[in-house]
Parts: C-alpha cells; structure tokens; sequence
C-alpha cells in the first residue's frame, strides 16, 4: 500500500517498544521476588502494555492479511467475484470499525478520571486502546478496498 510507510512504521515501532516494555517489566517482576523490593506495580503496567501492543499490532495483521481466513467460498467464485468478495469483506470490516470506535469512545469518557489501582493512570489513556485499534484497522481496510477496486478495473481494461 502506497503512502503508508509512515503510519506502517509507527504502529511497528509502537509495537515493538510496547513488547520490550513487557519483558522488562516482567523481568523486573521476576528480580523483585528474590529481592527486598516489592514491584506491585509490574502486574498492572504489563496488563497495559499489552492492551497496546495489540491496539498497535492488530491493524498491521489486517495490513499483511494475516488474520484467519476461511478460502473455501473464495475459491468457488470467478476471479472477478473473488474481487467483489473480498472488497465487501473489508467493507464490513470498516462498518464495524465505525460501530467499534462510537462505543470505544463512549467507553472512553467512562474512564475519565478512574485511576488505576496501582499506578494511578488515567483509565481513560487505556481505554483509548479501542479507538486507537479501530482507526488504523479502518484505515487499512479502506486502502484494501481501494486497492481491490483498482485491480478490478485494470482486469476489466484488458
């Protein structure tokens, strides 16, 4: 996908810290149990991180179409109603995005001012994962769908 690189490098460097800061703080969770320091706050923020790095990491799969895929209809249907097929498929995706991202912002405003048990972050910043997730989900979504329209009209021009 063209005039993408910058979003494709920020959610893989989004990803990648969250990963590292995982196992950092789970190694520091580790360590904390042979020594006299007592980390309480390492389940939480692992928990967190994690939440991230699959807000970051889930649209990337859309990206390269790694998610699970059930090929037995694809198969059956002409290359052009594979197109046709596929482009809804992504269509759906999108619409449902735009339903996620709706209740993901008014589970949003749920958060302001909660604070975590442990840390005291705003559970809003958390919260926010889902319409982090959504977006970029959309995002490629929606660039598929383009890109499927227009190798549907370059077979239709041969």
């Amino acid at each position: 996908m063209k005039g993408t690189k910058l979003i494709d490098r920020t959610l893989e460097l989004a990803t990648i810290i969250t990963f590292i800061g995982i196992i950092v703080v789970v190694t520091i969770q580790i360590l904390s149990r042979y020594l006299p320091y007592s980390a309480i706050w390492t389940e939480e923020l692992t928990r967190f991180l994690f939440i991230y790095s699959v807000s970051f990491a889930a649209p990337l799969a859309l990206k390269k179409k790694e998610y699970i895929n059930i090929e037995l209809v694809e198969k059956l249907l002409p290359e052009k109603a594979k197109v046709i097929y596929e482009a809804l498929i992504y269509l759906t995706v999108a619409i449902f995005c735009a339903v996620i991202a709706y209740q993901g912002y008014q589970f949003t405003l749920v958060g302001v001012g909660q604070k975590s048990a442990t840390m005291a972050i705003d559970m809003s910043i958390i919260h926010a994962s889902i319409g982090i997730a959504v977006l970029f989900i959309a995002i490629y979504a929606l660039l598929h769908i383009v890109e499927l329209l227009k190798s549907l009209r370059k077979g239709d021009e041969k």
